[in-house]
């Protein structure tokens, strides 16, 4: 099978941007240690996130009184963590509790029901802790990630529920299996050949007309860089950029909104549009809970200007942070972490 090697440019441009910067989610168990004081708002944004976590170790989510796994937002943490380089004491719990045979098997299928996307991501998630995905909680995820791709090169899930895989898929799919080698040159041909006119991507494939979507933007960006695709990664930023607020906000469903956003500024500082990425940085800065805000919120990071909402704001929170600390999914490393959460310096 032909592999599509990533070119070092993406090194680069992070290198030129680091020496330029010098649902409804279950109640954490409170900590019981006082957590050390950080003045920087995106470390104190990841310990904020880390507090609200159950048992220090994962997210649930709660339909009808009734509390289930939530594994994409506990690996969302675990991308966090590692962009900040806070927390690793709880990222070390997050990966080994995604190990475990019934939560691993509740997210991407038992192998005769499999899903494209989370497979993915579970397999960058396992990337980024620098751990094997080839062997983890007792499946190779690559392997098992492979066998989901079709002769087109589309990732697609097996399940007898339907196929909801998207670009979010096809990106962290080709992401991940770049960091494993090379991803299947199919599957960057696949990619590429979704682009819409002008220069966005859709979220969904196969339809009448090509949607350009911010966040599948984003994510088709990231994903373009990884496997050497410049011209295209390119032409999909200057799209990306044509759609931003004068605020420095993004988008969805005529909202500007910190998810969103975060994606965005992830893929703005991957492809060097640092001026773009700055404002849409100051954007998610603008929706941080400060000190004026209560003690246990401060360091959070609102979803919408409309203020903070327990209710989005660990999500909002998560996805906001890697944006904000200009870490690209292309080179994410946990590499260099600290154990605590920090708390927001407020003397």
């Amino acid at each position: 099978m032909a592999v599509h090697r990533r070119r070092d440019r993406f090194r680069l441009v992070t290198t030129g941007v680091l020496t330029a910067l010098a649902l409804t989610v279950a109640a954490a168990t409170p900590a019981t240690a006082t957590p050390p004081e950080t003045h920087s708002r995106v470390d104190a944004a990841a310990g904020w996130l880390a507090r609200q976590m159950v048992d220090g170790e994962r997210f649930e989510v709660v339909f009808g009184g009734v509390a289930y796994p939530d594994q994409g937002l506990t690996i969302d943490a675990i991308f966090t963590f590692a962009a900040a380089k806070e927390a690793d004491s709880y990222a070390t719990n997050a990966i080994n509790w995604l190990a475990e045979p019934a939560i691993i098997t509740g997210y991407i299928g038992d192998g005769t029901e499999a899903y494209a996307g989370a497979t993915a991501k579970l397999a960058l998630g396992v990337q980024v802790r620098g751990l094997d995905p080839a062997s983890f909680g007792g499946v190779d995820l690559l392997t098992r990630l492979t066998g989901l791709m079709a002769p087109s090169g589309r990732f697609s899930d097996q399940s007898a529920f339907g196929d909801y895989s998207n670009m979010f898929s096809q990106s962290f799919a080709v992401i991940a299996l770049d960091r494993a080698g090379g991803a299947p040159s199919q599957a960057v041909s696949f990619l590429t050949a979704s682009q819409c006119p002008d220069g966005g991507f859709p979220l969904q494939f196969a339809q009448a007309t090509c949607a350009s979507d911010v966040d599948a933007t984003a994510m088709a960006i990231q994903a373009l860089v990884a496997a050497g695709e410049w011209a295209e990664a390119q032409t999909a930023a200057q799209w990306l950029v044509s759609v931003q607020g004068t605020d420095g906000s993004f988008a969805t469903g005529g909202v500007a909104n910190a998810n969103s956003t975060g994606l965005a500024a992830q893929a703005l500082v991957t492809t060097g549009r640092l001026l773009a990425w700055w404002h849409a940085r100051e954007f998610l800065l603008s929706l941080r809970v400060d000190c004026t805000g209560d003690p246990a919120d401060r360091g959070a990071i609102a979803y919408t200007a409309t203020g903070f909402d327990p209710a989005t704001a660990p999500r909002a929170t998560a996805q906001a942070v890697p944006g904000l600390a200009a870490a690209s999914f292309v080179a994410l490393s946990a590499n260099g972490s600290r154990p605590p959460a920090p708390a927001l310096a407020c003397a």
